[in-house]
């Protein structure tokens, strides 16, 4: 019998203590503050999300060897079938599109800047497969996009999707997706620094200690895998850069200035497209961008798919001008039709093809004045692509490191920044030119700004702030000022006959000497949500509590109540200056 007892008493010590563990870990995650288990989660997940881009590029190496897309290749004959592979994407992915719902239809770097902002980084899963499949056709269709738009959004997706499984907080499911987006840039491009900073200047758009160490870790493990799979490659290690002296500054001062000039026209052209066929069906977008596609393919070959035809063309020996100067228009309308009637796929690499190839004019025509420059055509191809990534995207930074990454050369740093800053100047004051993404959402109608204290609220958990410390009765009138009475100042909550939750209060009535028991409706939240719902739920009336409550099976309502957070302790905290 003493054995018994004793065995019942271990297990429910074991379950005790799981509970704790486990509310302890949740109570870890609602903070915004660096720990063991954010960083845990976020490489888990990061695996995750490097396992599927690996499975992206190896699908897309399998397709090359069967339509040996490679500049020697392609062909820009009638009688050659590959030529019309924009118009075979176009029709697939217009297929594929019809099997999913409208409802997931949006993809790309925006809409994942979107979630980011405004559902905590919520993509839903059923986003995953079109993106995996459209871009995949769309890259195997040498159309002008980037491999990075479906890395971002098929990384984010997989990290928020295993941290919603997960039950975490929303504040952390925010930090675990821009983890995952991290992982499949690096996992993509080999670039890890470059990964971290580009979603800090494009989709965090601030910085914040806490999330940096979770994507830091994120984007090693995303190049790691990257090179277990693929080696360590550098993608663009090959082009030829020759530190430049210190008195050809002046001439890049130039370049710096037309570079924001082509930046400013691409994006102005490159948003008006989008702006025009925004309301026009599918199929018509598709059509109108695999026959501009097609038609420059059978001219000029070179200005299709991501941009590394474009590069190739760009380093090679004794290039003509006329001939990159026809590739750069080329290039340019390939990209604007692409991106601009909604082919899946990323900007990063259609950028770098067209940035290498301004480079390499610009090399060109200052060399016919000053030959001494004639060596230095791979340098000025690099800050070429540095510069047009980086003022188009609106990342200047994580454009210099991933070039940096990319071509394993440190002496392209002082050259790209400072021929970056000229091209920054031009475009976005001279030319009013802003951020891609933002200008894409603005004209998609989806929302991204968010107030600074609402934003300081996302951060952090209801389990940071609620009262732990309450009393929940069922409704008795004769025994509730009893309990209230004993509550000793604790919130007492009371389940009604339909099973809502209520607040008691004692109110002292202005007209006599005596209380009156009233009772107040409460909204109730998850407690995985954020103190920034608790602010909505209560801003109203500027008064009352909402009580946090956790999905428990075992309970006859379906949840259990776990704590109460009120207004008053909301203002406390907002004034704190801890949001």
């Amino acid at each position: 019998m003493q054995f018994k007892i004793n065995k019942v008493a271990i297990i429910h010590a074991k379950r005790a203590a799981r509970k704790y563990l486990h509310n302890e870990f949740r109570d870890k995650l609602s903070q915004a503050k660096i720990s063991v288990q954010l960083c845990a989660l976020a490489l888990l997940f990061a695996i995750i999300a490097s396992l599927v881009i690996i499975l992206f590029r190896l699908s897309l190496l399998w397709a090359e060897q069967y339509l040996l897309s490679d500049t020697h290749s392609i062909s820009s004959t009638l009688s050659d079938w590959r030529s019309y592979l924009p118009l075979i994407g176009a029709a697939l992915i217009w297929l594929l599109s019809l099997l999913g719902s409208k409802r997931y239809r949006r993809m790309g770097i925006a809409y994942v800047l979107h979630r980011f902002k405004l559902h905590y980084g919520k993509v839903p899963l059923q986003s995953a497969a079109g993106q995996f499949f459209q871009a995949l056709i769309a890259l195997m269709s040498n159309f002008s996009v980037g491999k990075e738009g479906p890395a971002i959004h098929l990384g984010a997706v997989s990290a928020s999707v295993m941290a919603e499984k997960f039950s975490l907080p929303d504040n952390s499911v925010r930090i675990m997706c821009a983890s995952g987006i991290a992982a499949g840039i690096a996992a993509t491009f080999n670039a890890p620094l470059a990964a971290v900073l580009f979603v800090f200047e494009v989709i965090v758009r601030e910085y914040k200690i806490h999330y940096f160490f979770p994507i830091m870790l994120s984007a090693i493990c995303g190049a790691v895998s990257s090179q277990l799979v693929f080696g360590n490659v550098h993608e663009y290690e090959l082009i030829n850069v020759i530190r430049i002296p210190l008195d050809h500054y002046p001439i890049l001062l130039i370049g710096g200035v037309v570079l924001g000039c082509v930046a400013a026209l691409f994006n102005f052209s490159l948003l008006s497209v989008t702006a025009k066929g925004q309301h026009w069906p599918l199929f018509y977008r598709l059509l109108i961008a695999a026959t501009i596609t097609t038609l420059i393919g059978l001219v000029i070959p070179q200005a299709l798919g991501s941009g590394d035809f474009a590069i190739h063309e760009a380093i090679s020996d004794h290039p003509s001008l006329l001939f990159l100067l026809g590739l750069l228009l080329a290039k340019m309308l390939a990209t604007v039709a692409a991106i601009g009637f909604g082919v899946p796929g990323g900007l990063i690499g259609p950028l770098y093809g067209i940035g290498a190839l301004v480079g390499a004019i610009l090399a060109i025509l200052s060399s016919l004045l000053f030959p001494s420059i004639s060596p230095y055509i791979g340098l000025y191809t690099v800050i070429g692509m540095t510069a047009m990534m980086g003022v188009c995207l609106s990342a200047p930074l994580a454009a210099l490191v991933a070039l940096l990454e990319l071509t394993n050369d440190a002496s392209i740093i002082l050259p790209a920044m400072f021929i970056t800053i000229p091209a920054f100047l031009v475009a976005y004051q001279g030319f009013n030119t802003s951020s891609i993404f933002l200008k894409q959402l603005d004209i998609m109608g989806l929302g991204y700004k968010v107030a600074p204290l609402n934003q300081g609220l996302q951060k952090k958990g209801v389990r940071v702030l609620m009262d732990r410390r309450f009393v929940i009765v069922n409704d008795d009138d004769e025994l509730l000022l009893e309990v209230l009475k004993r509550a000793e100042g604790r919130p007492v909550l009371v389940r009604n006959g339909e099973g809502k939750i209520e607040m008691l209060r004692l109110e002292m009535q202005s007209f006599e000497d005596s209380t009156t028991l009233s009772r107040h409706p409460m909204p109730g939240l998850p407690d995985n949500a954020t103190l920034n719902e608790a602010y909505e739920a209560l801003a109203a009336k500027r008064s009352g509590e909402v009580y946090i409550y956790r999905d428990s099976p075992n309970n006859p309502n379906g949840q259990k109540v776990v704590g109460v957070i009120s207004w008053a302790n909301l203002v406390q905290e907002i004034r704190s200056g801890q949001i």
